[in-house]
């Protein structure tokens, strides 16, 4: 096993890596072999937080990623026991009416479903994909209090959650007694920091980890200037929009970059390591190489120079209220 960096998930006592492995392209875009191969190299360089989804392998009610992570758990050698496996319920497993969101009767059958890919029998981390507005947070609550007497799910964390939807979940649980959430999977990274505004300080104040996803942007802030101009890439559609949107901003990053001579994807998650209450962000690899090149950010030493020249290339929002008021 290498140097790995941990911390701590939130305020709870679990241990986990500061890369989190995203398994987001296993089935779509990498073979079972490919994604069992680096699922093996993570746990070979330490990195111990697997993120999957219920919805993942994108075939609705099939939940291929889960199953490729489960026969990957069935092959033994404590590959269960050294993974934090955190999946997420509230998309749709079925054209069914309760096969959806995040009502008592869809937390429990949701999550049936995800130990049974799995092939295990605990969740380490059970997220909420997304906010469901119709749901009151007292049967949220009530249903994983169930799961967690149990002894199928330990920990609960949200994504996609605002942070008055943190305060709100936060402040359900301690009525019941319950110690609520511990960490919060949102969109994060340079040229999206809307999540400053609010969801951050929520976290801090309530000792929730942030799970940064999306942490290039889809790739944006990766070097995409440089490797479409040596026809690495094609760009289309949103993608192609993107990058006429941001680039001006993205030629002063790369540039950075090479006056630091480190390559800006690593830097971009570097930078994130050197967020207030980031646990660690999301790398969501379809090959072995990308899985390797990422271990690179944890050896990036931003000083405060280079954070503050950042900052002046992508400004973040500020916290709230002091961004839009006085």
């Amino acid at each position: 096993m290498g140097v790995m960096d941990y911390t701590h998930l939130g305020r709870s006592g679990l241990t986990v890596s500061r890369l989190c492995l995203g398994t987001m392209n296993f089935g779509p875009e990498t073979s079972e072999e490919d994604s069992h191969a680096i699922m093996d190299r993570a746990l070979d360089v330490g990195v111990n937080f697997f993120d999957t989804a219920n919805v993942y392998g994108w075939s609705k009610g099939e939940g291929i990623t889960e199953q490729i992570v489960g026969r990957w758990f069935a092959k033994g050698g404590e590959r269960r026991e050294k993974t934090v496996i955190a999946t997420k319920l509230y998309g749709s497993m079925s054209d069914w009416p309760n096969d959806t969101f995040l009502s008592a009767r869809n937390i429990r059958h949701a999550c049936e479903g995800s130990l049974r890919r799995l092939q295990t029998d605990y969740l380490d981390l059970y997220q909420m994909h997304h906010v469901d507005r119709a749901t009151p947070w007292d049967e949220i609550w009530e249903a994983f209090e169930v799961l967690r007497t149990q002894g199928k799910v330990l920990y609960f964390g949200s994504s996609n959650h605002g942070g008055w939807h943190i305060a709100k979940g936060m402040e359900a649980a301690r009525r019941r007694g319950m110690p609520g959430l511990v960490s919060e999977q949102s969109i994060y990274n340079l040229v999206k920091r809307d999540v400053e505004l609010e969801v951050l300080p929520a976290c801090q104040d309530y000792g929730l980890g942030v799970i940064p996803w999306s942490p290039l942007h889809g790739g944006l802030l990766g070097g995409i200037i440089r490797k479409t101009e040596e026809g690495k890439r094609r760009l289309t559609g949103r993608a192609k929009d993107a990058l006429e949107e941001h680039r001006e901003a993205l030629e002063k990053w790369e540039a950075l970059c090479d006056e630091i001579g480190e390559g800006p994807g690593d830097v971009a998650l570097a930078w994130l390591l050197h967020q207030e209450g980031v646990t660690g962000p999301i790398i969501g690899p379809r090959t072995i190489e990308q899985f390797e090149g990422s271990l690179r950010a944890l050896e990036i030493d931003l000083d405060a120079d280079i954070l503050a020249r950042i900052d002046e290339i992508f400004p973040g929002p500020g916290p709230a209220p002091e961004a839009y008021a006085w």
